[in-house]
């Protein structure tokens, strides 16, 4: 396993599709790094060499990925916050921040569904009665 940008990289992977597990590292840069670096696609992790890995690395180090990438998101999230921006209060609310409806969706933001104030007659008739077995 080879270790690049704090990730550790299978041997058996492609240089092209081991990049991408990198945070904030997608196919397009991915692949304008490697054109960029000379390298082929077809390239395995375990055929890099010494002197390629430090290009490599050397070459990521002109991006902000992982632990900088998630430190600038976090950063800018709660500049929004502290100005009070909508899109601030949305996300301290833990809700959609980029326009969806929440009336009928947003289930995975909002969480499980929890009904206020319908109950039916059974259990409400059950209430009533343990609360006069109480007071009885």
């Amino acid at each position: 396993m080879t270790r690049l940008a704090g990730v550790d990289l299978q041997d058996s992977w492609k240089v092209d599709y081991a990049l991408t597990r990198i945070k904030g590292m997608g196919w397009a840069l991915s692949k304008k790094i490697l054109k960029l670096l000379d390298f082929p696609t077809t390239k395995r992790v375990s055929d890099l060499s010494s002197e390629e890995l430090a290009k490599l690395a050397n070459k990521l180090e002109k991006y902000s990925i992982e632990g900088d990438l998630l430190r600038q998101v976090r950063a800018n999230v709660q500049r929004l916050k502290t100005i009070g921006a909508y899109r601030g209060v949305r996300h301290a609310r833990n809700l959609p921040t980029r326009g969806q409806r929440t009336r009928s969706n947003a289930r995975t933001k909002r969480g499980k569904r929890r009904t206020v104030g319908a109950f039916k007659k059974e259990i409400l008739s059950k209430l009533t009665q343990q609360k006069t077995e109480k007071e009885a």
